[in-house]
């Protein structure tokens, strides 16, 4: 699938994986639209990339609206990266017994709410108006790519949102696939690995720590970077015969349980 001169979306593309894609993408000829919270980094990205930036919390059905309307008024909408999302770390249980201690429910309905129906809510958004486009020579109008993580397989102590979140987002590749197949949109899903993002901020102790982690990964023994995976991105967006797929990107790990 062509993407130049086509518009893009990536959710969270102002930073980490995002920021790699929207880079990609748009080195591809697309214009895009940097959906994310964070409007300083965003609109400086859009700018030097020649896209455009719209406030969106994927939690805020209008405000996905608006970067899908941003989008069509640029060019014809023919993909989406879905990579906004967030982390939370604790145990099902406390151990003291006390029900206070167990998992904070409202943390629980957070991380739901924005990786899995975040991301669902951008698909179903992004896929209407992509239905409304000309199709190629293959009968195809759009391609969207969900990013999950290696914890919907491999999920580690503590990580029970997390994992049920992109364990959601693996689990609806399929159907939602063959739901939009009828309009010639194609639908794939990335679980990454251990990627270096700012998420392990900076400096000597962060480079230690993440060199430690990088030795629980097959090979090469390091973290991956971002644009290791916005090249998958961008294959499972142009190239027209990948659909319904689950790609794990991780250097072949396997997560311990802690």
């Amino acid at each position: 699938m062509d993407i130049n001169g086509a518009s893009a979306i990536v959710t969270g593309g102002a930073s980490g994986i995002g920021e790699a894609a929207a880079r990609q993408l748009a080195a591809k000829g697309a214009v895009v639209v940097i959906a994310d919270l964070n409007a300083e980094k965003g609109e400086a990205i859009a700018k030097e990339i020649g896209g455009a930036f719209v406030a969106v919390d994927v939690t805020n059905t209008e405000q996905i609206q608006n970067a899908v309307n941003t989008a069509v008024e640029l060019a014809p909408l023919r993909a989406l990266v879905n990579s906004a999302g967030i982390g939370w770390a604790q145990r099902t249980i406390g151990r003291d017994g006390n029900p206070d201690s167990a998992h904070n429910l409202d943390a629980f309905k957070k991380v739901i709410a924005i990786n899995l129906i975040g991301t669902f809510d951008a698909v179903r958004l992004a896929a209407t108006a992509m239905s409304l486009n000309e199709p190629d020579a293959d009968g195809g109008r759009g391609a969207i790519v969900n990013m999950a993580s290696v914890a919907a397989f491999d999920g580690q102590i503590g990580q029970a949102s997390y994992s049920a979140s992109k364990g959601g987002v693996v689990g609806m590749t399929l159907p939602v696939a063959r739901d939009l197949s009828s309009s010639g949109i194609r639908l794939n899903t990335i679980a990454p690995g251990l990627i270096d993002t700012p998420i392990y901020g900076e400096g000597p102790e962060s480079e230690a720590f993440k060199a430690n982690l990088g030795q629980n990964v097959l090979f090469p023994k390091r973290l991956g970077i971002g644009d290791e995976l916005a090249s998958m991105v961008v294959e499972l967006i142009t190239n027209s015969y990948m659909n319904a797929e689950v790609v794990r990107v991780d250097g072949g790990i396997r997560m311990p349980p802690k």
